[in-house]
């Protein structure tokens, strides 16, 4: 038997969302993952560094998937609850994080590192990461790409074309030449998403805060009662997430 509107509402609303682990969405949320499998070639590329940076780690969790840390590992985040959530994961480990607003400049003398890694960053200040890489030193990302789960976005908040131009993985590259990266490879994909019931869309968008600024259940209460609506009578809400491989090096 579908469960009701209010219970699932009340349910998502109150599950934390701490962290960048989106295991509550099992059953309930599904997502096709990129070809270049990229938490196996970021661990790959850990395990020869000598002195890494992973640039907002979130809580951690893809960062202590790896089975080999360099000598040096230092990870940042801005957000405290995710501070938390990474001290745990990443001590053990020895891995050291650092609280870090997420604007320039690093806490990081220059050339202190021969990787960056970063997974879905927010905001890239290339500048910063040329800076605090050493010559030869690598940036290895995975960025989030244009117009992702716009689909969704655009249900809650209209049309967004001025939105949709932002994340040009041509431009992002166009942006690290110009601060001094050579560009290895550059590669995109976009991947099916399918949300199965309206709890799944409440706990996506609480926790991807950035899709719909200041999401909150009671401002889009009849939009989400709409959507419950036409998941129950046609099935998952389906968008489409937009994923960029990136791979640069500063020259010796």
């Amino acid at each position: 038997m579908d469960r009701n509107f209010d219970d699932l509402v009340t349910e998502a609303a109150a599950v934390s969302v701490d962290g960048w682990d989106f295991s509550w969405l099992a059953g309930r949320a599904t997502e096709a993952r990129p070809s270049w499998g990229y938490q196996r070639q970021q661990a790959s590329r850990l395990a020869v560094a000598r002195a890494a940076l992973d640039i907002q780690t979130g809580g951690g969790e893809v960062l202590a998937e790896a089975p080999l840390l360099p000598p040096t590992m230092v990870a940042t985040e801005s957000w405290p609850p995710n501070l938390e959530k990474a001290t745990r994961l990443l001590h053990p480990r020895g891995a050291v994080v650092v609280a870090d607003p997420d604007e320039p400049p690093l806490p990081f003398a220059a050339n202190a590192f021969d990787l960056v890694t970063s997974r879905h960053p927010a905001t890239i200040w290339w500048a910063e990461i040329v800076r605090v890489l050493e010559p030869g030193g690598a940036y290895f990302a995975q960025h989030v790409g244009p117009a992702s789960v716009f689909e969704l976005v655009e249900y809650f908040l209209g049309p967004q074309p001025e939105a949709r131009l932002q994340r040009d993985p041509e431009r992002e590259a166009a942006d690290a030449r110009a601060a001094g990266l050579d560009i290895v490879q550059l590669r995109t994909e976009r991947l099916r998403m399918e949300f199965h019931d309206i709890g799944a869309v409440i706990y996506f968008l609480r926790k991807v805060i950035w899709m719909v600024p200041g999401f909150t259940v009671e401002e889009y209460l009849y939009r989400l009662r709409m959507l419950h609506e036409r998941i129950s009578a046609e099935g998952p809400f389906v968008a489409y997430s937009a994923r960029t491989l990136v791979e640069a090096r500063k020259p010796l």
